[in-house]
């Protein structure tokens, strides 16, 4: 079975030959998943998707390919993130950091938000946003698409759609303070990464894509950062009014959300204006099989499989049989892709990881008697 037909099987809620799975990785664990397979440092990994060469994931046998376009990008600034203490200025004017951090595995490098181009309230009557039409923003979806189409499932990626952009651009308090106390402030603020993130979710669903994949983090580890009600003034019929046009361009391109954490209270809403899967479903924020049972007829689901314990602190036994129970529960009958809730970290060994890859890729649905 083709990639791409594994992955449309499943998000009709059919069962195919496996589960279809895909894989991202921060740029530190990549280094190391290149060296356990005798691949050379030159073998390109991005998992933003920017210039990556797809090495790793066409290896490991994974479903979809991700082409990234927005501000999320500027997460891996080239070269910035392998070096310690470098900052930089993206284009949106937000100032970054890298930071270290120290694991069994070796030193890794976070990226975190330090200047705030619209910190003054001044500063957005003049604020220039980066221009979403440039030819060479869709160069690598192109490439992508040309390449890749006909085998693998091709997923345009426009995620930090609103918020988490807004807040960079402002600094996160503000930004949460200007949804309570100055609302037509914060209307002007999110309408500048909705504009440009729709504009490029747009170009991608006409060259052909067949998901786009939006979203925000707006839930904590055990809440929502925002009141369900605050999330549906100033979020929802941003998103409803991005969804519905990505479906009137391409009424078969399906659409994609993110968001960490507990957001149970906006799923219904989510349901409501058109979405068609639920991203990453964090299994210590939410139980997936009682996701599945209230929503699996409407909602497919992609991730589910703990990054915050199981992949990096439990035993290649525990990965197995969280995979297995995935695969019992929320992947009957379909509707699920199967993969980590994050980036898979530098802290997770390499014999978890691969008893996820495995397992995924090995186990047919036949076999679980279902």
């Amino acid at each position: 079975m083709r990639h791409r037909e594994r992955v449309l099987m499943g998000l009709h809620h059919e069962e195919p030959d496996r589960c279809p799975m895909q894989v991202s990785f921060t740029p530190e664990f990549a280094g190391r998943l290149k060296a356990d397979l005798g691949l050379s440092d030159a073998d390109l990994h991005n998992p933003h998707g920017g210039g990556n060469t797809y090495v790793l994931e066409r290896l490991l046998d994974e479903d979809m390919l991700l082409t990234s376009v927005g501000w999320a990008n500027s997460y891996y600034a080239t070269q910035a993130y392998s070096q310690d203490g470098i900052s930089y200025t993206d284009e949106w004017g937000v100032g970054w950091r890298n930071v270290a951090y120290e694991t069994r595995f070796g030193r890794g490098h976070y990226t975190e938000v330090v200047g705030h181009p619209l910190a003054d309230d001044q500063a957005i009557d003049s604020y220039q946003p980066p221009d979403p039409h440039r030819p060479e923003l869709y160069t690598e979806a192109e490439r992508v698409i040309r390449e890749f189409k006909n085998e693998y499932w091709i997923v345009g990626v426009t995620v930090t759609t609103i918020f988490e952009t807004a807040w960079a651009l402002r600094g996160y308090e503000k930004t949460l303070m200007d949804l309570v106390v100055n609302p037509d402030f914060a209307e002007r603020l999110l309408d500048i990464p909705f504009r440009y993130h729709l504009a490029a979710a747009e170009r991608l669903a006409r060259m052909g894509v067949d998901m786009i994949w939006i979203g925000d983090d707006v839930g904590a580890q055990d809440r929502m950062l925002m009141s369900p009600a605050t999330w549906r003034r100033f979020l929802k019929p941003r998103l409803a009014a991005l969804i519905s046009e990505l479906k009137r361009i391409r009424p078969e391109v399906k659409i994609a959300y993110h968001s960490d954490g507990m957001i149970a209270p906006i799923i219904p809403d989510l349901i409501e204006i058109g979405l068609d899967v639920l991203n990453p479903v964090q299994p210590r924020s939410m139980d997936p099989e009682r996701l599945k049972k209230e929503y699996g007829e409407q909602l497919c689901f992609w991730g589910s499989l703990d990054e915050q314990q199981t992949l990096p602190f439990g035993t290649p036994a525990e990965v197995e049989q969280e995979v297995l129970t995935r695969l019992k529960t929320v992947g009957r009958g379909g509707g699920l892709i199967l993969g980590p809730t994050h980036h898979v970290q530098l802290d997770t060994p390499l014999e978890n990881f691969w008893a996820m890859v495995h397992t995924i890729t090995r186990t047919r649905y036949r076999s679980l008697g279902m």
